[in-house]
């Protein structure tokens, strides 16, 4: 990553750089569009957004600049910006044709060096999107973040994410949970595992106590005190759970 603030700092030594994260798994796209997700609306409008986890790197996917949530994110088109698009539904993207703007020469390894840091720099020197390519339609998208199934008694979503602590970020908010007309409680199906336990918080959670929580990203997460939540339930990424209504008298937390 040094080589890549060098190319930006080089083009524009007056460039304030500003690490996210080194932490993302190797490969894991989805870790990434989600580490996006979470941190991009703590920046200020025109911020560029550099992220490169490419195993495709060198081969025909693309390479985009897209103009989203008054920002701009440069990197492959291989999901990692699907679901800031997804949420803000208005967005542009171009691809990065113009080889005028690349190092030289361009390495068939590491085009975060050669091909995303020196488009950021020139973006951040007042160049537009389309200066750099054609405008690219559609982009690889991840699956999406709506509920995979609603019905009169329960919520199907997903586990997107399993941070560095084990907690089991799922695609599912607590506003979603109070959009049904009546007071609802809920228990969390995972498997062959119930849970019962709203916490607002994991100090007021029991020692190991297995409960659901809102996350600094906004999602519900599953989570344990003092411990890994995937490794004791035996959760991995796309594992469905299932939120389903109950009557207050057999959940006594009540989510919200």
């Amino acid at each position: 990553m040094g080589a890549m603030k060098g190319v930006i700092l080089s083009r524009n030594p007056n460039a304030q750089i500003v690490d996210i994260t080194h932490d993302i798994p190797p490969q894991d796209i989805h870790a990434g569009a989600f580490t996006l997700l979470s941190t991009y609306r703590d920046f200020p409008a025109g911020t560029i957004h550099v992220a490169v986890v490419d195993p495709g790197v060198g081969s025909a996917r693309r390479a985009l600049v897209v103009e989203c949530a008054n920002q701009f994110f440069v990197g492959p088109d291989n999901g990692l910006f699907g679901w800031i698009c997804e949420r803000e539904g208005n967005w542009r993207a171009f691809s990065l044709a113009d080889a005028r703007f690349f190092r030289r020469p361009v390495s068939n390894s590491f085009h975060g060096r050669d091909i995303f840091a020196p488009v950021a720099a020139a973006l951040s020197l007042g160049h537009e999107p389309y200066e750099f390519g054609p405008e690219a339609g559609d982009i690889i998208h991840l699956e999406s973040l709506e509920p995979d199934k609603i019905d009169d008694q329960t919520i199907h979503g997903r586990i997107i994410h399993i941070d560095r602590f084990g907690n089991c970020v799922t695609n599912l908010t607590n506003e979603l949970l109070r959009l049904r007309d009546e007071p609802t409680a809920w228990k969390i199906i995972l498997d062959d595992h119930e849970i019962n336990s709203f916490h607002p918080f994991f100090a007021e959670a029991g020692a190991h106590e297995i409960f659901c929580t809102t996350g600094s990203a906004g999602f519900l997460e599953i989570s344990v005190r003092n411990a890994s939540a995937a490794k004791l339930l035996k959760v991995q990424r796309g594992q469905v759970v299932i939120f389903a209504a109950t009557t207050l008298t057999e959940v006594r937390p009540r989510l919200g």
